[in-house]
């Protein structure tokens, strides 16, 4: 059985190589920052399950030192502006061939595989098929650029190098925040958030349940950067003991879009970096908040839509 830890042990052969890459640009006046911040991330990707709790946070400490220190940076690229765009003009957009394989294996894949008698054979572990032909796709995609365009052999991995330098520490911060959810909920922060609002919200009252697990949704994922780090917390707090059980809510409905509430929160904060500071870093934006104050005028309104979605839908 192909299991999820053998995507984790890819992917983080993929970002140990970006170390090693990393140790040897000499472009790069941080590279051994850069190597020490993805070779431990790599190393928490392929023996995490196996170091213990302890030893994995200190390698997240290690991480935010790193970064909090501004220990790792970004060195010149291997190819020119000049020669990344020349070939843009030579293959157009047949240059976004191996995203759409990446793809097709990845929908396509996981549904033959979840609807048709390859079920039965067991070759994946249970809910973690998609992941593992998500990187299927990216194998065969590989294979078909080398095919196509003969690159180097270390290629691919420098332009990855490349772009994981352009994000900086913000590539793993969703899978921090997720995991911060995971703890804030453990630690009773939802239960006690429950409590407070059982005091303020009158029993019964179905109305001022629905906002404020919709609003708490939008502000704990301003404050963590993350819908799923605020999900459990306000699951805990609000959605599963008022709104499910409680009120008997629909839970696909308060689970559905209560998500796209704190989605919602994910438009307005600078937390979540990788979806709105790094673009603008990317993009060379002169405001780097310029691209949150765009999106707040969609924001606010679509989470109004999504509070009375919640309230409309969950009961009928």
């Amino acid at each position: 059985m192909i299991t999820g830890q053998w995507v984790l042990f890819l992917v983080g052969a993929m970002f140990a190589a970006f170390a090693l890459l990393s140790a040897f640009d000499r472009t790069n006046p941080k590279r051994f920052g850069n190597a020490a911040f993805w070779g431990l991330f790599a190393l928490s990707l392929i023996a995490g399950s196996w170091l213990g709790d302890l030893a994995n946070g200190c390698i997240v400490l290690a991480l935010a030192a790193l970064a909090g220190l501004k220990l790792i940076g970004r060195g010149a690229s291997e190819t020119s502006d000049a020669e990344r765009e020349a070939r843009g003009e030579r293959y157009g957009n047949a240059l976004f061939l191996p995203i759409l394989i990446v793809l097709v294996i990845a929908v396509t894949g996981t549904l033959l595989y979840l609807y048709t008698p390859l079920y039965e054979t067991k070759l994946f572990e249970k809910n973690r098929e998609t992941f593992v032909l998500l990187c299927v796709g990216v194998l065969v995609a590989l294979a078909a650029i080398f095919a196509w365009l003969k690159p180097s052999p270390l290629a691919p991995l420098q332009e990855g190098r490349r772009l994981i330098d352009a994000v900086g520490w913000a590539a793993v911060l969703p899978m921090m925040l997720a995991a911060l959810g995971v703890v804030l909920a453990d630690t009773g922060v939802g239960r006690t958030i429950g409590t407070l609002i059982l005091t303020v919200i009158p029993e019964g009252s179905v109305l001022p349940a629905v906002v404020a697990f919709g609003l708490g949704m939008a502000l704990f994922t301003i404050l963590t950067g993350n819908a799923f780090a605020a999900f459990p917390v306000m699951a805990t707090a609000i959605g599963v003991p008022l709104l499910i059980q409680a009120y008997d809510g629909n839970p696909a409905v308060v689970g559905a879009i209560g998500m796209l509430a704190g989605f919602c929160g994910t438009l307005m904060t600078p937390m979540a970096a990788n979806f709105n500071l790094v673009p603008a870093a990317l993009l060379e934006l002169r405001d780097q908040n310029g691209v949150i104050k765009a999106q707040i005028g969609t924001a606010i309104p679509l989470l109004v839509v999504n509070i009375l979605l919640i309230y409309f839908l969950a009961w009928r």
